[in-house]
This record gives C-alpha cells, structure tokens and sequence, in this order.
C-alpha cells in the first residue's frame, strides 16, 4: 500500500468514525472502494480538496452532513427493475401471499421509492393490496419525502412503462399516474397501505415481524460484517416461512443463515424463511 493510499484510508476512517461519533450515522463498515467513490463525489461538489476537509466541514456544518447522506445512500433505482424478479414474484410468491388474512411487507433501503410503488401496482393487480400494508424504510430522510409523494419526473414513463409489461403488468401503465407538467404523480390508492419511515440498517433493529421482506441492490454496498448484520435482522424480522428478496448480484450463499433458507427462484434471489 502506498503512502498516499494508506494516508487516504486513515482519513476516511477517521470521517466516518466521526460522523457515527457525532451524528450516529453508521457508514463504517460499508464496502470501502463503493464509500470512497461516494466520498470523493461530495468532496468535489463541495469544492474541497481533501478528505480532512470535508470531515471538518460535515462536523461543523449539518447542512453538509445531509448532502453527503444524499451522495452516500441514494442508489440506481427504477420502476420494475428487473422485470423477471417481478414476474417470478407473481408466479410463485403471490400464491403463498393468498393463504395469509393480511399481509406485512417490509421494502428496507427503499430510497426514492420507485420500487415501493412497483410492488404496490403488482399486489392491486393481484387483488391483495387491500389486505398488506407495505413497510418502507430508508436512513435518508430526503429520499423518504420523495418516495411518500410519488411524484416522478415524466421522462422516465416511458421507461418505466416497458418495464412495467415486461414484468408482467395487466393494465395501461398510465392508468396509475396523472401527468402534470414534468411529472408524474402516482395515485393515492397506491399510497393508502404504505407507511414511510425512517430506518437505519447499519444501527437499527427490528420493528415489526413480516411476511415479505424485499432488499435489492443494497447489500451489494456493504462489507461481509455489515452484511452478516443485516441477513441477521431480516431473519428475525421474517416469519416462518417468509419471503426475503435481494438483489441481482446479492445471496445467501456464505452467510450463516443460508440453511435456514430455501430458494423460491434461486436466478431471481427469491427465498423463503423454513426454519
């Protein structure tokens, strides 16, 4: 390791430390090449030069702090993303789904809420919505204000619409917004059973037991201890025979709670909670 590297890693482990120490956000043991990147991202659009400054400015000046939070934890997220997830969700997951009188969902790191609003449009269509209530968390409270609006920018339905049919969608897409402006603002039929809350997965615990839990493309950011955390808490938030969701490049595989697992549809990570 070089000098100059080894000094970086020391400066950002002493900015993240002293942002847990301070504000009790936990960025510590996220995957470091992923928070490096994120970091250096802030440091230019602050205009700084170095990571000690930026440590400087975030403790001294909150308003900075939020703008990181922004930098560090929104994700790529789109309606539908990953179409074949939502059309195994469909086949093999809403028939167990059937079988409870009501249903809890729990979406964690849900950012701006796209995908809060695809599992919403797929329970109506299945008739199911009416008994769930969808738990939706995230630990930055600007995405949580988008995703409780719904309000989307408009170029991105057309998008979103072909991602809709090709998971399996019923209906005109068009159906569930009303275009004013620039934006698309979905229905509040589609808000009526989702709860937004604040949740942090690095330092909070579990809040409810569920029937489903969907995490996708969010552990893929965290180091194997933070990971093994999290599959922690999701096992124990699950109840017995629940269903846990990851993302494309996520798995249980490796993780102590792998047997405890079995695969719904091991291609589209769907897996069920058997013991």
């Amino acid at each position: 390791m070089s000098e100059t590297h080894e000094l970086e890693t020391i400066e950002i482990q002493l900015l993240l430390e002293g942002i847990f120490r301070y504000y009790g956000f936990d960025f510590r043991n996220y995957a470091l090449a992923s928070i490096k990147r994120r970091i250096w991202n802030t440091i230019r659009s602050e205009r700084l030069t170095t990571v000690s400054g930026l440590q400087e400015k975030i403790l001294h000046n909150p308003a900075c702090l939020e703008r990181f939070l922004v930098d560090v934890s929104v994700n790529v997220t789109t309606m539908f993303r990953d179409p074949k997830f939502y059309i195994s969700f469909r086949k093999k997951v809403v028939p167990m789904l059937r079988t409870y009188p009501f249903i809890r969902i729990w979406h964690a790191g849900c950012s701006t809420g796209e995908e809060v609003y695809s599992m919403a449009i797929l329970l109506q269509e299945e008739g199911l919505y009416d008994g769930c209530r969808i738990y939706a968390t995230d630990m930055n409270e600007l995405v949580l204000k988008t995703a409780k609006a719904g309000i989307f920018p408009l170029k991105q339905m057309q998008e979103y619409t072909q991602l809709y049919h090709q998971a399996g969608g019923k209906k005109a897409f068009s159906e569930y917004y009303t275009a004013a402006y620039e934006n698309a603002i979905f229905g509040s039929s589609l808000k009526d059973n989702m709860v937004f809350a604040h949740h942090n997965l690095a330092t909070d615990t579990s809040f409810n037991e569920f029937n489903v839990i969907v995490c996708r493309n969010v552990l893929i950011y965290f180091n194997s201890q933070l990971q093994e955390r999290v599959h922690k808490l999701f096992y124990e938030s699950l109840g017995m025979f629940g269903v846990l969701g990851l993302g494309h490049q996520e798995s249980l595989t490796f993780t102590p709670y792998e047997k405890n697992y079995e695969a719904v549809e091991r291609s589209d990570k769907i897996y069920r909670k058997i013991k």
